[in-house]
């Protein structure tokens, strides 16, 4: 059982995110908290193995919240939750140790994926919000790192910036799910990046992919 805590500020978007969640067999939905400090306390008591948060709340946010609980429980899996208008807030999440983000009228399977790829080690970005970081925050590229890499590893990264699970691009490349596990660990030292939102953050400012893909 994944053991899953929410939080957002905004009671229907904690109703909303329980009816979708707490009835999937595989995940124990183990409460919702209203800000970052109840989310804190929350984590704390109930041990969550993946965490689901709005970046802005009032009081404590998201991001401050996302900060302290990496901190202190960096195996816990968080998930960033975003509207198109808060741009300011991605890319403070992503620095704090976000592993995924997904918008937060996204679709229904994209969220259920993501908590599975989040449990899994592996994380998950919305396509949107990658492209949406990239027009925000992108900077010159920097392409020594993407030099480094094999026709494979390029592959993987690419697949990993679309958001791309493990098992897909197994998939589509035609390789075990384990492979696939190797190529990513190895991509992410050779660029000198900690998750995958980073990796496809990268991918796109090397040019290896171009923000309308």
């Amino acid at each position: 059982m994944i053991r899953l805590l929410v939080a957002d500020d905004q009671r229907l978007a904690r109703e909303g995110l329980r009816q979708l969640l707490s009835h999937e067999p595989d995940i124990a939905f183990l409460g919702a908290a209203r800000d970052g400090a109840e989310l804190i306390d929350m984590a704390r008591e109930y041990r969550p193995e993946v965490i689901l948060t709005d970046l802005r709340m009032p009081g404590m946010d998201g991001i401050t919240a996302i900060r302290r609980l990496t901190a202190r429980e960096p195996d816990t899996a968080i998930i960033a939750l975003t509207t198109f208008d808060t741009d300011e807030y991605l890319f403070g999440a992503l620095e704090a140790g976000a592993v995924g983000f997904l918008l937060k009228d996204g679709d229904p399977d994209l969220y259920l994926a993501a908590v599975h790829a989040a449990h899994r080690g592996q994380g998950l970005i919305d396509p949107q919000v990658t492209r949406r970081l990239v027009r925000r925050f992108a900077t010159p590229p920097v392409r020594d790192g993407a030099r480094e890499l094999t026709v494979r590893e390029t592959q993987v990264l690419r697949l990993v910036a679309l958001g791309r699970s493990n098992g897909e691009i197994a998939d589509m490349l035609g390789i075990a799910p384990g492979t696939v596990k190797i190529h990513v660990s190895r991509v992410l030292a050779k660029i000198g990046t900690r998750t995958r939102v980073q990796a496809a953050i990268y991918a796109y400012r090397s040019g290896l992919l171009s923000p309308d893909e």
